[in-house]
């Protein structure tokens, strides 16, 4: 796996031009509809064929193993394996022809909506990335004024140990005082992949659940604050390189670690049995939950990203039919549904935009292995909630599912839609690393189809 070097004058050049932009000059948010955002990022690629286009009527190597069943939208199906789904699909928008560029097992894309990006520079996190929709928000000054974060990234960090950082979530070059707070999870620390059989099992589901980031060791507050003492003493060079980020991270996260408020949202054990299983067991499952309990608490912006070791993943080329259905797709169709319906009782759906999506599609052919291959061609996205019209299909796929029959959808026109419904300018720039003026949406537009 390639590893890219990152220069100091490289880290020095976006931290200062971040700095010298600051937020002060940018533009207040507009009125809006969407309070919050809620993206559910399904990692590796989900099968867009095998989920929500079903082709019943193409060649056995394209249609796939499953059958598709009616919804509650007369006249379109989905797969048999979300039963829950389609019986709310007059609830969220449905948008199945997202079509783009980047090729890659990598939130990049999916997290900025620039679609440009290579393996060989962009798959690990660098100051010169393009920032996240979450930091752009947050740059125009939404998900400020609670002792809560703004921002917040479940389960863990992109990426199948702690130490891996895939580029998408972070502040790029707009600086690292906007990257999200990561949440830890176990699933997120084993350094191995197991047997090479594990990482397409369909008979294992990733476990445990996301906590707030620790601290080695059973600290109490007055240690902590000690603690954050110490760290103040020895952090002199690596704030060097980017001091009012890393001053401003590293705050957060004791500030985080000692608020009561925070604390309170992070404990799943406050949540009644029956609304934990109503999500799911399992890692995912509950990181959903733990997602809306974020929002609940007053958190802008929250990313559950669906990758862990061994086979918690969509990047099935191997062993797809099993996979999807015991271990993905009643995942999906069981923690969505408990999000609409729980978001809906509990008054927040209409405040809270919800998006689900993953890095790409899969080949129309099934391989030799059982599998579906990358397919960055065409792929769906759900919205709900927050502004968006429920009930919508927009745009239809080729017979084979392998291109976008008409209105195709970029991976700038889906943040652009976030931007407009959370109320930033699509049209804004902020400066890049060069202080150069770029577009936030990378020439994408709103999809007015799917917005009321």
């Amino acid at each position: 796996m390639l590893r890219v070097q990152v220069t100091r004058r490289d880290f020095l050049h976006a931290g200062s031009v971040a700095a010298a932009c600051g937020v002060a000059g940018a533009a207040p948010p507009r009125a809006a509809p969407a309070k919050s955002i809620l993206l559910l990022d399904l990692f590796g690629g989900p099968s867009h064929i095998d989920t929500f286009d079903p082709k019943p009527n193409a060649p056995a190597e394209v249609r796939g193993e499953f059958s598709s069943i009616a919804t509650a939208l007369p006249g379109f199906r989905v797969c048999e394996h979300l039963p829950e789904l389609a019986r709310r699909m007059n609830r969220f928008a449905t948008i199945r022809t997202v079509s783009h560029r980047y090729n890659s097992h990598n939130p990049y894309g999916v997290m900025t909506g620039y679609d440009g990006g290579q393996d060989q520079t962009d798959y690990f996190a660098r100051p010169t990335n393009h920032p996240s929709v979450a930091t752009v928000c947050r740059y125009f000054g939404l998900g400020r004024g609670t002792d809560l974060p703004g921002y917040v990234m479940l389960p863990a960090a992109p990426g199948y140990t702690q130490g891996l950082r895939r580029a998408g979530p972070y502040g790029g070059y707009l600086g690292t005082a906007y990257d999200p707070v990561f949440a830890t999870a176990d699933e997120h620390k084993r350094d191995d992949l197991g047997d090479a059989k594990d990482f397409y099992s369909h008979t294992t589901i990733p476990g445990g659940e996301p906590r707030l980031p620790r601290l080695d060791g059973n600290l109490s507050l007055d240690a902590l604050n000690t603690r954050r003492t110490l760290a103040q003493q020895i952090d002199n060079a690596a704030a060097a390189l980017d001091a009012r980020g890393h001053a401003a991270r590293r705050d957060a996260a004791f500030d985080l670690l000692v608020s009561p408020t925070a604390r309170s949202a992070f404990d799943l054990s406050r949540e009644p049995t029956r609304v934990r299983d109503r999500y799911g067991a399992g890692l995912f499952g509950q990181s959903v939950l733990l997602a809306r309990r974020l929002i609940e608490a007053g958190v802008t912006f929250v990313t559950v990203h669906t990758e862990a070791k061994p086979n918690g993943h969509w990047d099935t080329h191997n062993n797809n039919f099993k996979m999807l259905q015991h271990v993905l797709l009643p995942f999906l169709d069981k923690a969505f549904s408990a999000l609409l319906d729980d978001l809906d009782e509990r008054g927040l759906l209409d405040s809270t935009l919800v998006v689900v999506t993953g890095d790409m599609g899969r080949t129309p052919k099934v391989n030799g292995a059982a599998g579906r291959d990358h397919w960055p061609q065409c792929g769906f996205c759900l919205f709900a909630g927050g502004g968006t019209k429920p009930g919508v299909v927009h745009g239809t796929s080729d017979k084979i599912g392998a291109y976008p029959a008409d209105h195709p959808v970029s991976a700038g026109d889906l943040v652009a839609t976030m931007y407009q419904l959370v109320g930033v300018d699509p049209e804004a720039m902020v400066p890049d690393f060069t202080n150069r003026p770029t577009h936030v949406s990378h020439g994408g537009r709103p999809v007015t189809a799917v917005t009321k």
